[in-house]
């Protein structure tokens, strides 16, 4: 038995990251079509780091994924926070909601946003679709993830350490930055990771709410394989799978630390 459940968590992991190191065995390839292993190179990243138009994209990428996660991280934080240690009518169903973000599709997210940056430029003047629009898209789900992080760390917290801590003559700022946020720092620095990593990778949500000037690398690449699949598309993919890993890498280990 214990045989079969490990042949079939090989077949498993294997169904899951079999495409994903194809796309980074050809990403070295020499041949510029088809799938044959023709010889080991580094020319189509030489090309894509001379590409400008790859250059701008990475930069709106790193502009839209940092700021994004600033934000919603300290208002992910805040949140978790006065959810955890708070009282307050409807805070049950709050927490509900933040798990609504978590499992809606990515189509209905994007549609839903690109609504209401229409109608808010319609009676408001908000200005069109641009890497703003993508932004605050970004931040609506991020903050969500963030959020729960966060929350799950604090719950681990012993109340008892700020109760001192207020008793000592701490108020309420100098509790929350010397005793609350050393202890939740894993988990805040998780859900930063998480969400940096989700804004890396978004492409439905960024495709609905960017515009002119606002494309980013997963728009450039889906763009790119409308017109064919090139050696530069698997290296692009293989350089974004590998930020995503090591970010995801990272806040999982800080997600583990112990109190």
């Amino acid at each position: 038995m214990r045989r079969l459940l490990s042949l079939h968590a090989f077949l498993v992991y294997l169904f899951l990251y079999l495409p994903i190191l194809v796309i980074a065995a050809l990403s070295f390839n020499e041949s510029r079509r088809g799938v044959r292993f023709t010889g080991f190179t580094l020319d189509w990243y030489r090309a894509l780091f001379q590409d400008p138009r790859v250059l701008e994209y990475f930069l709106n990428t790193l502009v839209v994924a940092f700021t994004s996660t600033l934000v919603s991280t300290v208002l992910g934080t805040l949140l978790a926070l006065g959810l955890v240690r708070y009282r307050f009518l409807g805070r049950g169903f709050l927490t509900y909601l933040l798990y609504i973000p978590v499992v809606v599709p990515d189509v209905v997210m994007g549609v839903s946003l690109l609504l209401l940056f229409a109608f808010a430029r319609e009676l408001l003047g908000f200005p069109r679709l641009s890497l703003l629009t993508v932004i605050l898209g970004h931040i609506t789900f991020q903050m969500a993830f963030v959020t729960l992080v966060v929350r799950s760390r604090l719950l681990l917290l012993d109340p008892a350490l700020e109760e001192a801590a207020r008793d000592l003559g701490a108020r309420g700022l100098q509790t929350f930055l010397y005793v609350t946020l050393p202890l939740a720092w894993p988990g805040v620095a998780a859900g930063a990771l998480l969400a940096l990593t989700l804004s890396l990778d978004d492409f439905v949500v960024t495709f609905f709410t960017a515009g002119p000037g606002a494309t980013t690398l997963p728009l450039y690449i889906y763009s790119s394989v409308k017109l064919g699949v090139s050696p530069k598309v698997h290296a692009l993919s293989t350089l974004l799978v590998g930020f995503s890993a090591f970010f995801l890498a990272l806040g999982y280990a800080l997600s583990r630390r112990r109190l």
